[in-house]
């Protein structure tokens, strides 16, 4: 009989009861600080999904402006602002020391004010930003799919599907697919909900 389980369910369901159990616990510490963080991100107005992991500093910042889809994870905490509006769709993995740099100022101003000509920022789903990349005020959409290298600087508007990297990002080539039969949330150990739900189908 043919397996069709995903290799996360696999893994899941086929460990042993010891090595489930100790997953457990660990997925267990680890969901505690994930939903203090999402916690405190709504009471500030933000509109959060389900299951999305953000560092507990992200959400004491964030206000009404943001708003982010189900199954995403932010590993920084480096926007620049919050003056704009924010909008990160789902299954979305925003890598460590990620930089959204969402304001600047008019260099053409005496009085040098903050601005952003292109609002809001959209970061649509299924979307990969590398480490260290950055997202500077000129870009205002990172298209479905899109991949954006580590290190990578973005200077305009991604389209949906391609890679990106360099400085300034450059179109590489096309993905093939998207993530779509991995579970986000278990590549930082925030699935705890869904792995007690995985082995339950066993």
């Amino acid at each position: 009989m043919e397996d069709n389980r995903t290799r996360y369910e696999k893994s899941v369901q086929d460990r042993s009861t010891l090595r489930y159990y100790l997953g457990l616990i660990v997925r267990w510490k680890q969901n505690w600080k994930y939903v203090r963080a999402r916690r405190i991100a709504r009471k500030r107005g933000a509109i959060i999904g389900e299951g999305v992991l953000m560092p507990i500093s992200l959400a004491k910042r964030v206000n009404k402006n943001v708003k982010i889809g189900d199954h995403t994870i932010l590993q920084t905490d480096n926007f620049s602002s919050f003056r704009h509006p924010i909008t990160i769709g789902s299954h979305v993995i925003i890598g460590g020391n990620v930089r959204l740099t969402l304001g600047s100022h008019n260099i053409d101003s005496p009085e040098w004010e903050n601005c952003r000509h292109n609002t809001p920022l959209i970061i649509e789903d299924y979307v990969w930003l590398c480490p260290d990349s950055t997202i500077l005020p000129s870009c205002s959409k990172v298209g479905y799919g899109a991949v954006v290298g580590a290190n990578a600087v973005v200077v305009k508007d991604v389209e949906p599907m391609p890679v990106v990297g360099g400085n300034p990002a450059k179109h590489i080539r096309y993905r093939k697919c998207v993530h779509s039969a991995i579970v986000v949330e278990s590549l930082i150990g925030g699935d705890y909900k869904i792995y007690k739900e995985t082995r339950k189908r066993k």
